[in-house]
């Protein structure tokens, strides 16, 4: 953005309340997919980690998830004792034991996700192309400025 144009604040605080009703939404539209599946809300954030990332440690699981290293391991026995993950000994490092995404874990995430797609796709039936296109472009955008701030405060 040019020095000169400078962002009207009601119009960020605008911004960001949309946000936060729309994520609002779809975790309520989420949760509400969610009770035709064996699984948690919280089982389900896991799984997305895990279906996204790919294996993980638990100390790596729960600082995505922002919990306990405890709460997070009895939340994997439950995840495993329902096959829907396993612990794995790292190929590298025997010690090291990281969380595997199991097929029925994999699948009821895909259902999910899937479902949730539909929604939105519903949601955005209304919508023109262009809107469509629009809004893609501009989420994709501010999500890539979002996660560039993200990493320079890690930096720190």
């Amino acid at each position: 953005m040019a020095e000169n144009e400078v962002l009207d604040k009601q119009q960020v605080a605008n911004i960001e309340k949309s946000l936060r009703r729309i994520s609002d939404i779809v975790k309520q539209k989420g949760r509400e997919i969610l009770n035709e599946f064996p699984i948690t809300p919280p089982q389900f954030v896991a799984l997305q980690w895990l279906h996204e990332y790919g294996d993980m440690t638990i100390g790596e699981l729960s600082s995505k998830m922002y919990l306990a290293c405890s709460t997070t391991t009895d939340l994997i026995d439950r995840m495993e004792k329902n096959e829907l993950v396993e612990r794995v000994k790292d190929k590298n490092d025997r010690r090291v034991v990281r969380i595997h995404l199991l097929e029925k874990g994999a699948t009821i995430i895909r259902e999910v996700i899937n479902q949730r797609q539909d929604y939105l796709q519903d949601v955005l039936g209304d919508f023109s192309k262009e809107d469509v296109d629009f809004l893609e472009r501009s989420l994709r955008f501010l999500n890539d400025e979002m996660k560039r701030d993200a990493e320079t405060w890690k930096s720190f």
